[in-house]
């Protein structure tokens, strides 16, 4: 009733102010008076509840989560892949139009007259019916026929066994070092390389490195709940990501094992979610799982008196990983391996 009152009379025209002064005066005073109201009415109506405060419980709750650092270990390929049939025919083509088009082979320039080396190139030319070519066999290429010196579809002739024997056959030396030609039963065949298919392969033993000598290979251990995956661990406070992974390597496989952490980033991830009660408290924690990549130059993994609780472990491939890991694991970490 008073601001009421205060308002009329401070709003009332009065003969020393005139009517248009009063009227921007009386507004001026309405807008003072209404704002703490409006302030008050919104505040009341828009404001969001503050957040309830933290109990002590809360408070001090650990992390649902445990960040564990765990090591991709890998053997590289030894070997080059096989060729496809469409690379090894192409590659023959290829060697057959170089032997068209390239110049006289100069037998004056490579080798002396009358020398044990000229004697036995002259011997194998005579084999190969007048051409150069050592894998290639027999051809036409500047005769009549030239036209009609190209393989059948599936002829054996440009696989690389057949290139691989040719090679081995030319090699052989048919006259000895005082010129004298050697009979074919006392020619000494050069030994042959070592193949490609180990006895670990035949045998199907998954522990053994020997084994597909032309894919990459990844250790892979035996928890105690009787799935596979990469060794891995919890990383304590005083250890970093590629320490902890070392760790783990040495503790898991032991260390008679020559190994190179590639880098320090981390080149996949797994996440487990942790496992919640009706209250919403944690009843098992998840885990964040980094993974670092290493490889192994020598030696072997031995699992014996491991603390980690591994029993067993596999050298395996990509394929045999899909096999071998659990789908949501595999999903995981299949982007950071190669194809093979």
């Amino acid at each position: 009733m008073a601001a009421h009152a205060f308002l009329h009379a401070a709003t009332a025209p009065s003969s020393s102010v005139c009517s248009r002064c009063a009227t921007g005066q009386a507004r001026t005073w309405s807008r003072f008076y209404s704002s703490p109201a409006a302030a008050e009415a919104s505040s009341t109506t828009d404001a969001v509840p503050p957040p309830p405060a933290a109990t002590p419980a809360t408070r001090h709750a650990p992390p649902p989560y445990d960040v564990r650092s765990g090591l991709i270990l890998t053997r590289a390929p030894l070997l080059t892949r096989r060729l496809h049939p469409f690379e090894n025919a192409f590659f023959f083509y290829q060697k057959r139009l170089e032997e068209r088009l390239n110049t006289p082979f100069i037998t004056s320039i490579y080798f002396k007259p009358d020398t044990a080396r000229r004697l036995d190139w002259n011997l194998k030319v005579q084999e190969r019916q007048g051409t150069v070519a050592k894998e290639l066999g027999v051809y036409n290429g500047k005769s009549a026929r030239a036209w009609d010196d190209e393989l059948k579809v599936g002829d054996g002739l440009s696989s690389q066994e057949s290139m691989l024997d040719s090679l081995l056959r030319d090699a052989e030396a048919r006259v000895s070092d005082d010129a004298e030609v050697i009979a074919p039963e006392d020619v000494v065949p050069v030994e042959r390389p070592v193949e490609r298919e180990t006895e670990a392969d035949r045998k199907g033993d998954v522990r053994r490195l020997d084994r597909k000598l032309d894919r990459t290979l990844y250790l892979v251990v035996k928890g105690k709940d009787g799935a596979w995956g990469f060794p891995a661990d919890v990383v304590p406070k005083d250890e970093n990501l590629h320490e902890a992974a070392q760790r783990v390597l040495d503790q898991a496989a032991g260390v008679n094992m020559n190994t190179w952490i590639v880098g320090r980033v981390p080149v996949a991830h797994l996440v487990t979610e942790p496992t919640l009660g009706a209250d919403g408290s944690v009843q098992s924690k998840g885990h964040k799982t980094f993974f670092l990549k290493g490889r192994i130059m020598a030696g072997q993994a031995d699992l014996k008196g491991n603390p980690l609780g591994y029993t067993d472990f596999k050298w395996l491939t990509r394929e045999e990983l899909q096999k071998e890991l659990a789908p949501e694991y595999f999903r995981g970490v299949r982007n950071m391996m190669a194809e093979r």
